[in-house]
């Protein structure tokens, strides 16, 4: 994963609203939260939640899906993951065997 999407994700999800709404739909499991239960859950406008889903969707931590009239939001938990690797995988890389 490219450090650029990294520092993206991280950004929007180093808002506290943000990160509640993500918590919520990590929550919601993979079926997803309707994006109206999400409004009643999180009791924030609409135009708000829409800004911020704009923000998640706009990196990949959640996609969304249409049934019929209603619109779900689903955490990419693979997308999560591979941010959360990132900043695991090299972990003491540079660590001198002494220490």
């Amino acid at each position: 994963m490219k450090l650029e999407l990294v520092a993206k994700s991280l950004k929007e999800l180093g808002h506290p609203t943000r990160l509640g709404v993500y918590h919520a739909v990590v929550r919601a499991g993979h079926q997803g939260i309707a994006v109206g239960s999400l409004q009643q859950k999180l009791d924030v406008p609409g135009s708000t939640l829409s800004h911020h889903l704009s923000g998640l969707l706009s990196v990949g931590l959640i996609t969304q899906r249409r049934e019929g009239r209603t619109l779900f939001c689903v955490a990419d938990y693979e997308r999560f993951n591979a941010v959360v690797s990132f900043l695991q995988n090299e972990c003491c890389a540079d660590e001198s065997p002494n220490q």
